[in-house]
């Protein structure tokens, strides 16, 4: 509106001027006295035109590049969301490639026994995969209790299998057991699952002899006589280990190598430890 009544007030103001310059123009005498009135009006008003118009202009190409900048903020809001999203995608596969690179050194590191890449697809409730399911089945060679590896050790172990999947139990979950022993001195032990434990981010290692000479920052990895974890995978590092309270045993607990926080890729183990027996108390859906 008030842009309006500018334009409106211009236009008015220019046809008095050009009246007011038409009077102006007559050479007259008795015009004269007019002309002269004339010009003292005449001045002023085409100074407030000239004014008025400038203002309008400004007004215009104020608005013009308001315009241009709206447009101008929108076009840099789409890059900048652009730019954002291929960042994203370029961190989360540059995240993809590490996790890859370290499923490669782990094949690297066990190159004894034959392996399949399997990606997760889903997992039970929880914070942790304590128990998962991945893309890989019988059709890709994977059976029940074949190895599961990640993050540079022992995961879990195949506990059922279809012909496009396969579910894992990791060696978090509570059922969890698994004959291990100290690469260091070659004690045996038993690391056993436990949920409430792993909220420390350890598991607890039982089963160590009194003499045995496990001690804290050892690499525990899987034992030799285990009925179903190959031999010598690693597990992770034992800590506080202690005497028990009535001196027969020791115990302590295992920090775990692998990250059970953010599995996404894991690496199958396809061939089975077949014995026929348990071993020191290995758990059977372990």
């Amino acid at each position: 509106m008030e842009k309006k009544r500018s334009k409106y007030l211009l236009t008015a103001l220019t046809v008095i001027c050009i009246l007011l310059i038409g009077i102006t123009s007559i050479k007259d005498g008795v015009m004269e006295p007019l002309r002269t009135g004339v010009g003292y009006v005449l001045v002023p008003l085409q100074t407030g035109v000239n004014a008025v118009g400038k203002g309008i202009y400004r007004e215009i190409r104020d608005y013009s590049q308001l315009k241009s900048a709206l447009a101008e903020n929108e076009r840099l809001k789409e890059e900048i969301a652009r730019l954002t999203e291929e960042n994203n995608r370029l961190l989360a596969g540059e995240f993809e490639l590490d996790r890859l690179r370290s499923l490669y050194q782990l094949d690297q590191d066990y190159m004894e026994y034959e392996k399949i890449g399997a990606r997760i697809i889903a997992k039970d409730s929880g914070d942790w995969f304590q128990v998962f399911r991945v893309n890989k089945g019988s059709a890709d060679g994977v059976e029940v209790d074949d190895n599961v590896m990640a993050g540079g050790g022992l995961v879990g172990i195949v506990t059922d299998v279809g012909a496009n999947y396969a579910t894992v139990r990791s060696i978090i979950d509570d059922s969890s057991r698994v004959s291990a022993m100290a690469i260091q001195s070659g004690d045996n032990c038993i690391v056993a699952g436990d949920l409430t434990l792993f909220q420390e981010g350890r598991l607890r290692i039982t089963n160590i002899t009194k003499d045995g000479d496990v001690k804290d920052g050892d690499q525990i990895i899987t034992s030799n006589i285990s009925s179903k974890f190959l031999p010598g995978i690693l597990i992770g590092y034992a800590a506080d280990i202690t005497v028990d309270p009535k001196r027969l045993t020791k115990s302590g607990y295992l920090i775990p190598v692998a990250d059970f926080d953010n599995l996404q890729e894991v690496l199958i183990i396809t061939e089975t430890k077949r014995t026929g027996d348990e071993a020191l108390g290995e758990g059977a859906g372990s």
